[in-house]
């Protein structure tokens, strides 16, 4: 008889939570394992906490020389720089340079970060800036002190690629949760659809709609899990890459695609660029929608999505 096989994991500094479908409880057991096996994998690709990681290699050679990568690194970053260009740079992975020095969004923060210092900062931020050569499979970043960093769509990846992994092992149904950013394949174990909620930003227990999705990626970014409240104003954790500060006016942002990775890496400009610009970017990518909620509560939502 078929079941839902579950395990919470903690991975890449977030609460993941892996389910497959199966009749087996060792098999299931053992798929999940190789799952987290792969996602601490590409963590070790990614990080920026690891002086030895590739990613740090890049950062520390900024405007002194091109490094060689693993050809996966290159790849994610040459699509990195595909969204970049299709959503005007509201998606940049160079936003390394503005990000931790100035806003930790921890309880201790009271005051915004000195604005002319985020200027100078992000004279760094510029994802044209980031020279790939395919051929050597070097990328090189061209201002001294630049920075990337893949916060933006590394969870996304990560989810995409241990989904991968699970179907080429032969599971036919299962959900990889990357702490929100969701992909998920084939049905429940009672043959039904996957059904996600999409949380309601003033009470995040509780959802304000159910969708049922197959084969689909979920991400959401909000204001409601990390912010800080400075002068009364609310702060978002996501950082708009053109002016180095958080975004705010959208309590949250609901993107669906087959992808993880790219769902991930759209929620931020989506929650950024301002609604209009958002819905009409996203009404032009196939396969791509969102739900929009301002901070008024209004509810906007791309051309093919129907809330029930």
């Amino acid at each position: 008889m078929l079941r839902e096989f579950k395990r919470p994991q903690k991975l890449m500094g977030n609460a993941f939570e892996i389910t497959v479908v199966s009749d087996d409880e060792n098999s299931a057991n053992r798929h999940i394992d190789a799952a987290i096996d792969e996602i601490r994998r590409i963590e070790k690709l990614l990080t920026t906490f690891n002086d030895e990681s590739q990613t740090n290699l890049i950062n520390r050679n900024a405007g002194i020389m091109p490094v060689k990568v693993d050809g996966e690194i290159f790849d994610l970053i040459e699509r990195s720089l595909r969204i970049s260009k299709i959503t005007d740079g509201y998606f940049d992975i160079s936003y390394g340079g503005i990000d931790k020095s100035f806003w930790n969004f921890d309880k201790e923060m009271k005051e915004l970060p000195n604005p002319d210092l985020i200027k100078q900062h992000l004279k760094l931020v510029n994802y044209q800036n980031i020279i790939l050569d395919r051929e050597n499979q070097t990328v090189f970043l061209k201002e001294k002190g630049m920075r990337i960093g893949f916060g933006g769509i590394g969870k996304g990846y990560a989810a995409e690629m241990a989904k991968q992994l699970l179907q080429n092992r032969g599971v036919n149904s299962g959900i990889v949760n990357a702490s929100g950013d969701l992909t998920t394949w084939g049905t429940q174990a009672n043959g039904k659809p996957w059904t996600v909620g999409i949380a309601d930003p003033d009470n995040s227990r509780q959802p304000f709609s159910y969708m049922n999705i197959t084969d689909m990626a979920v991400a959401t970014s909000g204001n409601y899990e990390k912010f800080v409240v400075i002068n009364g104003e609310k702060y978002s954790h996501t950082i708009n890459p053109k002016t180095g500060m958080p975004v705010s006016g959208v309590k949250s942002v609901t993107v669906f695609c087959p992808n993880a990775e790219i769902a991930d890496a759209m929620a931020t400009p989506v929650s950024i660029m301002g609604i209009d610009a958002a819905l009409n970017m996203v009404n032009q990518i196939n396969h791509l929608e969102c739900i929009i909620i301002d901070d008024k509560n209004n509810i906007y939502s791309s051309q093919n999505i129907n809330l029930k």
